[in-house]
């Protein structure tokens, strides 16, 4: 099918191979790919404008199916593991070609030209070549989107080509199954294909920039959320899927630099993007007001259904995936910063939702304390979470997303590790899990009471009152915070039975150390030093 519309040639995109024959959409608005979408039968409008599209077969990343090219410039520099899985130079080209060839079969394609990270000394200029236009809506999205005197001028240095469509022969592709994502550095090019779920596209481009910022400029990059407040005091949000990354940080007292991928200059911290891709279930107006309202016009939701008979999302319906997501340009939060870059960095969190009740709900981490911490991105999933899991289970992703690091974590820590020391920058760990017990027997601590306990730290509430040291973990606690009472401040406390707390954290101390073992031989001694004490 073939929709009218007026092609624009881009400038050169035959670098990649395409045939010069095919209808390319180039640089269209949301508004004509929203309803190209429509016209073509893959998305529906939801009754606030926003369109809403099935990404098919995947619903969510495949890290088993993302690959890096093992050449010159990564053979000797990536941290070879689970995640980055080596592919070789050959078959990716050979694999390339057959992309291309499959991308010009079709009567009409959406290309895009975007910038990644805000702060113009480190742009990266992308070129998307998408075989669906809602895709292409996502890149619009997600990434900065140049002005119209700079997209004349545009000359790309990276290539994203997304074909969904394309089915890879893993006999003869050297893929694992049919769909892949690949990155070659020395082609400068993110290959996707066998998947329609937008969410490769994005963590393409951030395992690229976790690769070329830290390694080539010193410039660390984080998995995490950033604001800044009226005083211009920058504040970072790391944590995992669930620990309450994007709502934390979503203040409407502060400025929303972003809510997931950004860069820590000598100075500055930076976004990454130019919007946000945030999770649906269960979202409601009271809980994620500015999200809620971010679902409009120009918006794209992913794997949602309607209630029926209505153009109406139901939020609550998992039937797709319980990973259902909407991204939205950044302009769509009411308090988002332009540029998005800040400043004067003072307060990292780390957010854990601890589902054993044994992690303090705030306390304070000591630069050695805050590496270890950085390294081991614990978090614990309940049950219900996932298939199979019947009672709380612990989760570690080093520094927080360990299926987008390329260098060995011990290299990302260590950076951390020299920028707290340098900015005296205060660390704290948030639990936002549970509190007097596991889960099923104790309580998960109040939003309101965690949000009191972020804004203590923010407004160096704490810097007064007395601490004392975990006797396990070694953070310290404070005894008295502002609107939180103090008699959950120390988890031991929260537990009915105190011999019971005391073997579970001593349990749950030598699941971090037997997790740490795989990292011990690429990071200092000071870091291994901060480990928990096991009794």
């Amino acid at each position: 099918m073939s929709i009218p519309t007026i092609m624009v040639p881009t400038r050169n995109l035959l670098k990649t191979g395409l045939s010069a024959a095919t209808n390319i959409h180039y640089q269209l608005s949301s508004a004509e790919l929203v309803q190209q979408s429509v016209a073509l039968g893959q998305g529906r409008l939801s009754d606030s404008g926003a369109l809403v599209v099935e990404t098919g077969e995947f619903t969510g990343r495949s890290p088993l199916d993302k690959f890096i090219v093992k050449d010159e410039i990564t053979a000797d520099a990536v941290h070879w593991n689970n995640f980055n899985i080596a592919f070789d130079p050959d078959k990716f080209e050979k694999l390339r070609k057959k992309v291309i060839d499959y991308l010009g079969t079709k009567e009409e394609i959406w290309v895009r030209d975007a910038f990644a990270c805000a702060d113009p000394a480190y742009r990266l200029n992308i070129r998307v070549i998408n075989e669906n236009p809602w895709s292409n809506l996502f890149v619009y999205n997600m990434f900065i989107r140049p002005t119209e005197e700079e997209a004349e001028s545009f000359e790309p240095e990276w290539h994203i080509i997304h074909a969904p469509g394309f089915k890879a022969n893993p006999a003869v592709d050297g893929t694992r199954q049919h769909n892949f994502a690949i990155i070659s550095f020395e082609q400068k090019m993110v290959l996707i294909g066998g998947t329609g779920y937008t969410g490769e596209i994005k963590k393409g481009i951030f395992s690229v920039l976790n690769f070329i910022l830290p390694y080539n400029d010193h410039v660390l990059s984080m998995h995490c959320s950033a604001n800044v407040g009226s005083a211009g005091d920058t504040a970072i949000f790391f944590g995992l899927s669930g620990t309450g990354k994007t709502t934390l940080s979503a203040d409407p007292q502060r400025m929303l630099i972003g809510d997931d991928e950004h860069g820590w200059t000598d100075d500055t911290v930076f976004n990454f993007e130019g919007g946000c891709y945030a999770k649906t279930i269960d979202l409601s107006e009271d809980k994620e007001p500015e999200i809620f309202h971010a679902i409009r016009q120009g918006a794209l939701v992913e794997n949602t259904r309607f209630f029926p008979g209505t153009n109406t999302i139901n939020f609550t319906d998992k039937s797709i995936t319980e990973n259902t997501r909407v991204s939205y340009p950044l302009s769509f939060i009411s308090n988002a910063l332009e540029p998005s870059v800040g400043h004067n960095i003072c307060n990292i969190f780390f957010l854990t939702a601890d589902a054993y009740g044994i992690l303090p709900p705030i306390s304070k981490l000591s630069p050695a304390q805050a590496m270890y911490q950085f390294i081991s991105g614990y978090t614990a999933k309940v049950a219900g979470t996932e298939t199979g899991i019947v009672e709380p289970k612990s989760t570690f992703s080093a520094c927080f997303g360990a299926p987008f690091l390329p260098l060995h974590p011990g290299f990302y820590a260590e950076m951390l590790g020299r920028k707290l020391k340098e900015n005296g920058v205060n660390v704290w760990m948030i639990n936002t899990g549970w509190s007097g017990g596991a889960y099923g027997a104790g309580q998960r601590i109040k939003l309101a009471y965690t949000r009191a306990m972020i804004t203590a730290a923010l407004c160096d509430k704490l810097n007064s009152v007395p601490f004392e040291a975990h006797p396990v973990f070694g953070m310290m606690i404070p005894t008295e915070c502002p609107g939180v009472p103090s008699e959950i401040l120390n988890p031991r406390n929260t537990w009915q039975d105190k011999v019971a707390y005391d073997h579970k954290a001593s349990a749950l101390a030598m699941e971090f150390v037997n997790n740490f073992r795989k990292y011990q031989d690429g990071v200092s001694a000071e870091i291994q030093n901060a480990a928990p004490l096991i009794n």
